[in-house]
């Protein structure tokens, strides 16, 4: 078997030191360093995992090590999490806050050339407005360094593959081989890819603004999706249509890519691939559907078409390969009594059919929320149609009536139909405002004047909406009643880049929707499928490693997280990054058959109660119809810590709101 030690460089110092530590520690045997493939399946659920739909990640689960408690980084973003697997480390460390944040007084374009107004919250998954956001931060948009630039400075060579934002994020700095949805990086892989008679993601020319890099006449599109099927509505998703996934022809492209050039070519000791199946079809048409299915069986062909590659080049005993998914995932739906699921006929919605049936419920506007109560919001969007997601009765009706905008006065064109008007972010926000930056699972609310009196109000209107669930504020606000400080959950960032209040919308991990349990209310976007709350689904996520480095038919029933990753590739390296809250996950890799760490787990809730609050029901947006049994709100927060070699690390395994 072929040893890394000759690729390594400095590396090796950093292996003889992480053998001189663990000398200290009974036990815990130093690694010789591997090839290492990280390869993320966007929002993959660990029940999803099975012969008949994934059977090569189900072989791989069964041959190397099943993290069988695996956490996600609150709030459970893809962007959030991107951060943790670049650094092994939370929100309050990294001060990163995407998927979609608010930082006004940000410059700059995104990756088509396009001005970016960053006075409207921005969606961070786009490689052009992260460096946007890195020069607004004068270089740190994460403040601690990362996996990639450890890696790099000991000489090993890197590859970040996929998704436009995630993947970026892992090699913000460019120091090795990128090729994400919009571009290639460096020029000289951009044309090793074009003479090995391989496409290019069709917006690399804008990278290249000196036409260094153009594409070929044939070029075309290989990034591209599929548009997702609607109702006769054109906006609410059919998940009943029976349509492959949405993302497999630009998955399959860059794994191409990846596997007939990048691997061969330029031979990177450590390679993250992050593809969006099966959280994109999800998104659309929901757990458990026929899609989503077709999701599942095409992202496990790609992970085939690695390990036969990998076997072809003589790589597979020397390889790891780790399986991650960033979240989990949820059927988006609202509360079952209220919203009973139904059957969908003819392209549009049909009667109750609570055991087969499909959501008509679970979109929230907080800003249109908050406006209908007086309080000043905006959300930066334009007007939203949401006719089935935001709410159809028991009785048919529905709580959001679509309205038609005819002088173009309200959505700036005449004629269009909405549900919600718009909430664009004014050049000058009030300091009585607030800003939400809506993000799916969790709103972010950011008041520029940081009125504690102000946030103090705003968190009593989300107490008493039972769509949200467990509340967080700065830790400035010590005083408000039946919320928990952002510094329990590791939120709160000493450079203030946090909001002042991040909230989890309410979600059930009992709630059933085509055959897979939890279900969750998101922010308003027509989605039938949502993660980034508190809840259990979708915190609990992926975790399966197989390889050299690693324990064979080992299920580690300890609990790890996503911040865990990046200190245990950097240890298999024999790379330092100091920073990093996350642990070495010692327990699973080779060699470590005996060791274990002490875990408790614990219960933590608000120090103090909020009464007195008069709550009102999902089916009124006006605030009129009252749940006259709930009067007071308090936050639950499940833990586990574990202690390793003298430290404790603490995983959050849900958080909710509780109303009595």
């Amino acid at each position: 078997m072929k040893s890394y030690l000759h690729l390594i460089g400095g590396a090796l110092l950093g292996t003889l030191l992480l053998a001189s530590c663990n000398q200290a520690t009974p036990g815990v045997q130093a690694q010789t360093p591997h090839r290492t493939i990280i390869f993320v399946w966007d929002g993959m659920r660990p029940d999803a995992i099975s012969q008949a739909d994934t059977p090569n990640l189900y072989a791989l689960q069964q041959g190397g090590v099943n993290f069988t408690d695996n956490h996600s980084t609150y709030p459970t973003f893809t962007m959030m999490n991107a951060a943790s697997f670049a650094t092994g480390s939370f929100p309050g460390t990294t001060g990163f806050y995407g998927n979609t944040q608010w930082s006004p007084g940000t410059t700059g374009k995104d990756a088509s050339g396009a001005a970016v107004d960053f006075q409207q919250p921005a969606f961070t998954e786009d490689y052009a407005i992260l460096k946007d956001l890195d020069a607004f931060y004068q270089g740190q948009l994460l403040m601690v360094g990362t996996l990639f630039q450890a890696a790099q400075k000991a000489g090993l060579k890197t590859a970040a593959i996929g998704k436009s934002g995630p993947a970026f994020l892992q090699d913000y700095k460019e120091g090795g081989v990128i090729l994400d949805e919009r571009h290639v990086e460096p020029a000289s892989v951009a044309k090793g890819l074009q003479a090995a008679g391989l496409k290019l993601p069709i917006l690399t020319p804008v990278f290249y603004p000196g036409g260094d890099v153009t594409l070929a006449a044939d070029n075309g599109n290989p990034t591209a999706g599929k548009a997702k099927v609607t109702l006769a509505d054109g906006v609410s998703s059919d998940p009943t249509a029976n349509s492959a996934e949405q993302n497999a022809d630009a998955n399959t492209y860059m794994m191409n890519a990846y596997l007939n050039y990048i691997l061969p070519t330029n031979k990177p000791d450590l390679s993250l691939i992050w593809f969006r199946s099966p959280d994109s079809t999800e998104h659309s048409y929901g757990v458990g559907t026929a899609a989503f299915r077709d999701a599942l069986h095409t992202q496990d062909a790609l992970l085939g078409q690695l390990q036969a590659k990998l076997k072809a080049l003589g790589y597979d005993q020397d390889t790891n390969i780790i399986v991650v998914s960033d979240h989990g995932h949820s059927n988006v739906a609202g509360d079952a009594a209220l919203f009973p699921l139904r059957s969908i006929t003819a392209k549009t919605t049909g009667g109750v059919d609570a055991a087969n049936g499909y959501s008509v419920s679970g979109d929230v506007r907080t800003a249109d929320l908050m406006a209908r109560v007086g309080l000043k919001a905006f959300d930066g969007n334009g007007c939203i149609n949401d006719p089935v997601m935001s709410g159809i009765k028991a009785d048919g009706s529905v709580v959001y009536a679509p309205k038609t905008d005819t002088d173009g006065s309200i959505c700036g064109k005449a004629g269009t139909v909405y549900t919600t008007p718009a909430y664009r972010v004014p050049a000058n926000v009030p300091g009585d405002a607030f800003v939400i930056a809506a993000n799916g699972g969790s709103d972010y609310l950011y008041n520029p004047a940081h009125d504690p009196v102000l946030v103090a109000k705003a968190v009593k209107f989300l107490q008493s909406r039972q769509e949200y669930g467990a509340i967080f504020v700065d830790d400035r606000y010590t005083n408000i009643p039946g919320t928990l400080p952002m510094s329990t959950v590791r939120l709160e960032n000493s450079a203030g880049r946090n909001p002042d209040i991040m909230v989890s919308f309410a979600s059930s991990a009992t709630a059933t929707v085509q055959g897979f349990t939890g279900t969750e209310y998101e922010s308003a976007g027509n989605n039938r499928g949502m993660h980034g709350s508190f809840g259990v689904t979708d915190v609990h996520n992926t975790l399966v490693a197989s390889g050299p480095n690693f324990r064979s038919g080992f299920r580690n029933s300890l609990p790890s997280g996503n911040v865990d990753l990046a200190p245990t590739v950097a240890s298999i390296f024999g790379v330092p990054l100091p920073q990093a809250d996350g642990r070495v996950l010692n327990e699973a890799l080779r060699g470590n058959d005996s060791v274990s760490y002490p875990v408790q787990a614990q219960t933590t809730r608000s120090a103090s109660q909020a009464t007195g609050l008069s709550v009102t029901q999902p089916t009124d947006p006006d605030g009129k119809v009252l749940n006259t049994s709930l009067s007071s709100y308090g936050v639950t927060l499940q833990t586990k810590t574990l202690t390793q070699n003298g430290r404790s690390y603490t995983y959050f395994d849900s958080a909710a709101g509780v109303r009595q």
